[in-house]
């Protein structure tokens, strides 16, 4: 699950925070230039369709670079799973499976 970093430009496929309010359950903090976060929003698009009901949201670390800083974030691609408390339930820094993304939107129910 360790991060690597090359040159890629990232799609807009997940709405921006601002667009889906707090009702965001998935954020996943990634980067422009991040291998790994190509990789990653495969996952997601996976989850995705497994569970539609999950609310994702993709923020660029340096757009974003407060939202970023007060999540702790230290690499992209990291996902957080938070509750509807918005407690933390899961974080995976790297690449996460499927698996562990389902499994983690199950405790956060």
């Amino acid at each position: 699950m360790g991060p690597t970093a090359s040159a890629k430009s990232r799609p807009e496929e997940y709405p921006r925070p601002e667009s889906v309010g707090t009702d965001v359950n998935v954020l996943f903090f990634s980067s422009a230039f991040c291998d790994p976060c190509i990789q990653t929003r495969g996952v997601l698009k996976q989850v995705a369709t497994l569970v539609p009901a999950a609310k994702i949201a993709e923020l660029d670390i340096a757009r974003d670079e407060q939202r970023a800083m007060e999540a702790g974030i230290r690499v992209a691609p990291t996902i957080v799973i938070v509750n509807d408390a918005n407690e933390e339930v899961f974080r995976a820094e790297g690449v996460p499976t499927v698996n562990q993304v389902l499994v983690a939107l199950a405790k956060a129910v």
